[in-house]
């Protein structure tokens, strides 16, 4: 485990938003999902959000080529201030997208190789005895950073695993019965290999449940393999890259992107498209209320990221799978039948009606 200095420097903020009070996970005070106490947001901050975000969108892919639709939902977890758990097989640039996206900002930064072995303590932290003093101090884990790296996360036992769960939900750890605060903006990216079961242990409900969204990279296409060879055979892309942002810059993105306006038929929407999938025959569990909180506040980010200050039926349906889906459990006889999550969100979002009322205010 390894962790960088902290720099935290910035390189530009959105003016009169960068001090907005931010409550839970980055929504302002008083706002909640029926969107009542938001004031909205402004063209020239909405076209700055996307600026920023678009440069460190070209920054992650100069290392993740031809796969532009990753790197997008990478950036609608970070400007809604989740996680992202990035699930595929070896070799297809998990580990490199986590790392590019870390670069790409200004900020303090941690790497955890999770491995069989891993205590919890070595993910918080732990009191060590001082012997000058005669006192226990605390000495920081390496979550203690704006974006931590969980390499093959799938590979700790469950009760290192557990040590994340106050982490990601709460943005703080607890040791020997004192709480310390995790710095904002705070960000894991995790990544597991679903095909490799020997030697791992599958991420418990609880835990899924915390990461925002799922991505699967897939293989690349003939012409952007052919890319890869031409950019990374002679040279590693990664090790060039540099940072586009900061983590002050990225606060105010993120507290911008939560002003975005989302209207009441869009929020019944929401509710109706995750009610729906505790409903589904081929589900032992369905999404759950904080799926809901994930899935607005992404279709917040999708909107921004799109130039809009509004959220229109497009953004949640572009978004649905990859916050929805990994949550899902299937029942044996659907898991039997080749069923797929993914599969039963693209159907629901066929079967729901979309509605049509005006989208901004």
């Amino acid at each position: 485990m390894t962790t960088s200095p902290r720099t935290g420097t910035d390189d530009g903020v959105l003016g009169r938003h960068e001090h907005l009070p931010v409550g839970e996970h980055g929504a302002h005070a008083g706002a909640g999902i029926d969107g009542a106490g938001f004031e909205g947001i402004d063209r020239e901050t909405i076209d700055h959000v996307r600026s920023v975000a678009g440069r460190i969108g070209a920054n992650v892919e100069r290392v993740l080529v031809g796969k532009p639709e990753v790197v997008r939902i990478a950036l609608v977890t970070l400007l809604s201030e989740g996680h992202l758990l990035v699930e595929d097989v070896p070799g297809v640039g998990k580990t490199s997208l986590a790392k590019a996206l870390a670069r790409s900002i200004d900020c303090s930064v941690s790497r955890i190789q999770f491995t069989p072995d891993l205590l919890p303590s070595d993910v918080t932290g732990v009191s060590i005895f001082n012997r000058s003093t005669g006192d226990f101090e605390f000495s920081h884990g390496p979550v203690f950073a704006n974006l931590v790296v969980g390499d093959e996360i799938n590979r700790a036992s469950p009760k290192t695993q557990s040590a994340l769960l106050e982490c990601m939900e709460e943005r703080q750890v607890t040791v020997d019965n004192t709480t310390y605060p995790l710095d904002r903006p705070f960000m894991v990216v995790a990544t597991q290999n679903p095909i490799e079961m020997e030697g791992t242990y599958a991420l418990p409900d609880a835990q899924r449940d915390r990461f925002a969204a799922r991505v699967s990279i897939g293989y690349p296409d003939p012409s952007a393999e052919l890319a890869m060879i031409d950019e990374h055979s002679g040279h590693d892309p990664l090790a060039e890259l540099g940072p586009v942002s900061g983590a002050a810059q990225v606060r105010s993105l993120i507290a911008a992107t939560s002003r975005v306006f989302l209207a009441g038929e869009l929020r019944r929407y929401a509710i109706e498209l995750v009610g729906a999938t505790r409903r589904l025959a081929e589900l032992r569990l369905g999404a759950s209320p904080r799926a809901t909180l994930h899935l607005v506040r992404a279709a917040r980010a999708h909107a921004a990221l799109s130039g809009r200050e509004y959220v229109v039926p497009d953004d949640l349906q572009a978004v649905a799978v990859p916050v929805l889906a990994h949550r899902l459990v299937l029942t044996p006889e659907a898991a039997a039948a080749r069923r797929s999550p993914g599969e039963l969100v693209r159907a629901l979002l066929g079967k729901i009606p979309v509605p049509h009322a005006p989208a901004r205010r």
